[in-house]
Formats: C-alpha cells, sequence, structure tokens
C-alpha cells in the first residue's frame, strides 16, 4: 500500500509539473499578433483599392501590425468576397466590402456566399454619391424634367451605365421605380466610355460619381441635375439632391467598408471598429478622402450591420423589379 501510494504520489507530482510547465491554452496575446490582410475584390488602381491601401496604412500604425492588401478581382466582386467569407474568424482576414460585394451582385447572381449570415460587419469607411448629369443639349434642368420627359416617351430617354448591374446601372433602376417612368439603359463597359458618350452628346444622362463628373460640370461640357446622396455635396452645395427634387427615400452612394468572416469574436470586433475609426478622424485623412470626392463614415458595428442589411434588402428589390435576377 505505501509503495502504490508512493507511486501515486510520484504520478501525480509529475502531473503537477507537467501542467505548471505547459502553457495554458487560453493565454493567447492581445489582436494581432501577426500581419492583417485586406482584400479587395477590385483591379489595383480603382477607388476600392486607393481607399484600402489608404486606410490600411493609417491602420497598421495603430495596430502595431503590417495591413497587406490583397486584390482579388473576378466575377463582379465575387473571387474576394468569396474567399473572404470562407476564411477564418480571427481577425486576420478582412474585406473591403462595397455596395456591389454585399448587395447588388449577390442579388444579381449566384455568387457562393451569403451577404448577411457569412460576414461580420466590421466598420464603414465613406460613401461617394453620384452626380445625375446631362449633356447641356439636353432640354432637363433638374429631376422634374427628366420625369416629365420620360412619361412623355415611355422607354425611350437613355442613360448610360458602367455596365449592366453597376451602381450608377442601378441608380437608374431606382429613379425609373421610385418616379413611375421607364428609362433606356445603355450599358458600357466602364464608366470612362460611359461618361465619354454623354460629353459627346451621344447619351443624354449618366449616374457617375461626383469625384469624375466634377471637373466636366466645372467646365459646362455637363449639367448636374441631383446628387444621389442624403445630404448635398460640399463639391456641389448649389445641387439639390434628388430627395429635395421629389422623390422622399432616394439615395444610391457607392459605399465601401470593412468585412470579416462571421462569428469574429467581440474583443477583436470592438478594437477593429474603434481603430478603424479613429484612423477616418484624422485629418489628413479626412482631407486624402475629400480628395477622392469620399465622405468619411463611421459607425459602431451594430449600427454598421443595421445599414448592410438595409442595403441588401434595398437592392433586392430594385434587381427584381428590373428584372435582372439570375
Amino acid at each position: 500500500m505505501n509503495r502504490l501510494m508512493e507511486t501515486l504520489g510520484c504520478c501525480l507530482m509529475a502531473a503537477v509539473g507537467a501542467v505548471a510547465l505547459a502553457p495554458p491554452v487560453h493565454a493567447q496575446g492581445a489582436y494581432p499578433q501577426r500581419p492583417v490582410t485586406m482584400v479587395v475584390p477590385y483591379p489595383a488602381g480603382g477607388s476600392a483599392d486607393i481607399l484600402a491601401r489608404t486606410v490600411g496604412q493609417k491602420l497598421a500604425e495603430r495596430l502595431g501590425q503590417p495591413v497587406v492588401v490583397d486584390n482579388r478581382a473576378g466575377a463582379a466582386t465575387a473571387i474576394g468576397a468569396r474567399f473572404v467569407a470562407a476564411a477564418a474568424a480571427d481577425g486576420y482576414t478582412l474585406l473591403m466590402g462595397t455596395v456591389s460585394s454585399q448587395a447588388i451582385n449577390p442579388a444579381m447572381n449566384k455568387v457562393g456566399y451569403e451577404p448577411v449570415k457569412d460576414f461580420t460587419p466590421v466598420a464603414p469607411l465613406a460613401s461617394i454619391p453620384f452626380v445625375l448629369v446631362a449633356h447641356p443639349s439636353f432640354a432637363a434642368r433638374n429631376v422634374a424634367d427628366v420625369v416629365a420627359q420620360a412619361k412623355t416617351r415611355p422607354g425611350e430617354l437613355s442613360y448610360a451605365s458602367a455596365g449592366l448591374g453597376t451602381s450608377n446601372h442601378l441608380a437608374g433602376e431606382l429613379l425609373a421605380s421610385a418616379a413611375g417612368i421607364k428609362l433606356l439603359h445603355v450599358p458600357y463597359k466602364g464608366s470612362a466610355p460611359a461618361l465619354n458618350d454623354v460629353v459627346a452628346g451621344h447619351v443624354p444622362l449618366m449616374f457617375d460619381l461626383q469625384a469624375t463628373a466634377l471637373p466636366y460640370v466645372q467646365s459646362g461640357k455637363l449639367n448636374a441635375l441631383a446628387v444621389t446622396g442624403r445630404t448635398r455635396s460640399a463639391l456641389l452645395p448649389e445641387v439639390p439632391t434628388v430627395i429635395e427634387s421629389g422623390l422622399a427615400g432616394y439615395e444610391v452612394t457607392a459605399w465601401f467598408g470593412v468585412f470579416a468572416p462571421a462569428g469574429l469574436p467581440k474583443p477583436v470586433l470592438d478594437r477593429l471598429n474603434a481603430e478603424i475609426t479613429a484612423v477616418l478622424r484624422m485629418p489628413d485623412m479626412q482631407k486624402r478622402l475629400h480628395e477622392l470626392g469620399a465622405q468619411p463614415e463611421e459607425a459602431v458595428p451594430d449600427a454598421f450591420a443595421a445599414f448592410a442589411r438595409s442595403e441588401v434588402g434595398k437592392w433586392s428589390v430594385v434587381v427584381k423589379n428590373a428584372g435582372l435576377a439570375q
């Protein structure tokens, strides 16, 4: 018995010693402990890419770890978004999400991910309103004129866009639905050729991002009829919103935000939201966003999640009513 007790005692002491020497499984360092990847579902050089690199640099300084931008373009944002949706929910893989990746593309196509249940909305970044521009030869000077002309010529009044299912295409579909009119959509392979044809007078109307439309408006080559944000633009303060023009609730912006895979731990979520918000409040960051024609946006995670859900619902209805769902 004594020998048995001695043997058990030795085993117990050895076990206690092993536990004492082993690191506790829960003792992990504070987030982050390694580089963070920001996936951009667009090619390099566009607005989303520029914003990701600008924010990423500042965010890296605050996190104390590099933020690496990874461009994964293709399938109208689905490739990059799908990659993030399938990643580990540990805060080391983030998505530069947009209205296209999180609302429009999933409403139109089978993208291989669910925009609500497969992501954790982390923080908004910025929004860029569109401007409804018209060639000077077009008689309309405001939204009411456009609606009136469209009602006299159902399905004949045309507007250009960067392509089927793009934000500026659906801005026109939303206007048509809200005003009870029919417009003729003329898709192009990108915003630049679309805008060029409007400037040339081949197509009378287009919803274009204010940053690219502004030089043409200032030079008199295009007339700005309305902006699509919920408030007037600081760059075009004299131009009314579509809401002011009589279509209550009309709002379309190219918005950008950071998303993580679903199930992101709350401490990591709160840390990222706080650091991103701090970055957006930096004077040099606000100056850079202004140069891009963007309005900085900030919200706590719950509020941003509610916004993202509302955008999914909104654009699903627009896509369905326009007969664009695949």
